[in-house]
């Protein structure tokens, strides 16, 4: 499955435009947040309240009690959310002046969510953040939350059924992975030999890191003015349209829960793009021994590019009417630990923003998870403005008319471009 977490953090409907005025990075400090608090000193004390979704709502309350007995005079209160009802939730409090202390906001959450936040204190260490983590709190010189965890897609694949195939290795090149989707079809019986999104919520997103590994961008650098029909996004959607068209992948295939799993271990489909919760997931699918039959790859780069994936994840922001602001980023500061992070990793399998935390031994025993962190070092993140939510909601439909409908390449981006431009940027 593809954890819902990561996806609802790209499901910020139009109706988050409410919570600023404008799009992108327009606003000032003084227009969001205000001035950075100062900690005080000594421990956390009263009550401090936390909203967070989906796996991370469920196992933070126990985890955090090593906070709460550090600091005796303190408790912390955590809501479990829905990811479906998250953004309705947040917003009803934002308006209502009923907001927790701490939300827990999916990375492009923030450009519809800032106005409501108060900017980090200086006192909290962020200097070694994965830049790109950062980069998605950060508007007009201020940042407005802290990094928890990120998440970044790599390549699933059958170990044994490769050696079957004929191959020694993973490919490293776009070449290389179709002729594997081939002859894991012609060699091994698979019914397909890789899954890729073709349609709906969220496939465009998907698919990007194959247009970033071949030099496409989908806006320019200073976020001014869209590039969503250059000759290199042409070609990369050409190239996987072609896996379509040769019946290596399917059209309409299975998005029930745990069907990509279900099919890579049964061998069906022995390659799908997914993040670090899939790890443990598919060693329960595959029972006894499977362990050894599936590893990760980094996304093969292009002929015009290098592998480099998609990047996300969930930041941790104090709201303007918390009660307790001061407890709240005491709070956020102790789950920014390098090694609180990679007890946290071993919880629920989040990767640290935290660069620190990847020497820990919960981190570096899988080989797996190296391949995340190798990711993590050539990886982008979706366009931090709120018109970004339009944009690739039409863009899934745009691919979709392509890879399903036989629409071509050339034409659905060129209309996808004219959509963009129509919406704008903000800047």
């Amino acid at each position: 499955m593809i954890r819902h977490r990561l996806l609802a953090a790209f499901a910020v409907a139009t109706a988050s435009t409410l919570l600023v005025s404008g799009c992108g990075r327009a606003e000032s400090p003084g227009q969001t947040g205000g001035a950075a608090a100062g900690l005080s000193d000594g421990p956390a004390t009263g009550t401090v309240t936390i909203w967070a979704q989906g796996t991370e709502g469920e196992a933070l309350q126990d985890f955090v009690k090593p906070f709460e007995e550090a600091n005796p005079d303190v408790q912390v209160e955590v809501t479990a959310v829905p990811w479906d009802s998250a953004q309705n939730k947040y917003q009803t409090a934002i308006a209502g002046g009923t907001t927790p202390d701490i939300g827990m906001l999916g990375s492009d959450w923030m450009p519809g969510f800032r106005s409501a936040l108060t900017p980090v204190p200086e006192s909290i260490d962020t200097s070694d953040v994965f830049p790109f983590a950062l980069e998605s709190t950060e508007f007009d010189g201020a940042s407005y939350a802290v990094p928890w965890y990120v998440e970044t897609r790599v390549i699933f694949y059958r170990t044994d059924l490769l050696k079957e195939a004929g191959f020694d290795d993973f490919p490293t090149d776009w070449a290389g992975l179709k002729d594997l989707a081939k002859a894991y079809q012609d060699e091994t019986g698979a019914e397909f030999g890789i899954s890729l999104p073709s349609g709906g919520w969220n496939a465009f997103l998907s698919n990007l890191p194959f247009a970033w590994s071949n030099g496409a961008e989908v806006i320019n650098e200073d976020q001014t003015e869209w590039t969503l029909d250059s000759p290199q996004m042409v070609e990369s959607l050409s190239y996987l349209n072609s896996f379509f068209e040769e019946g290596l992948a399917d059209k309409s295939p299975d998005t029930e829960s745990g069907s990509a799993s279900a099919d890579l271990v049964s061998g069906d489909v022995p390659m799908f793009l997914s993040g670090p919760w899939d790890i443990p997931g598919l060693e329960l699918a595959g029972g006894e021994g499977f362990e050894d039959k599936f590893g990760v790859a980094t996304i093969p780069a292009g002929p015009d590019g290098t592998s480099t994936s998609f990047a996300a994840g969930s930041n941790l922001g104090v709201f303007k009417d918390a009660e307790n602001p001061d407890a709240a980023w005491k709070l956020i500061q102790w789950l920014s630990q390098p090694d609180v992070q990679a007890q946290w990793f071993e919880t629920v399998n989040d990767l640290p923003a935290q660069q620190a935390a990847w020497d820990d031994e919960a981190l570096t025993a899988d080989p797996r998870v190296a391949v995340f962190g190798e990711q993590l070092q050539s990886v982008k993140i979706a366009p931090t403005l709120v018109s970004w939510t339009q944009v690739s909601a039409a863009a899934d439909t745009q691919i979709e008319q392509v890879f399903r409908g036989g629409k071509s390449v050339e034409d659905a981006l060129a209309e996808l471009q004219s959509t963009a431009d129509s919406l704008g940027t903000g800047q």
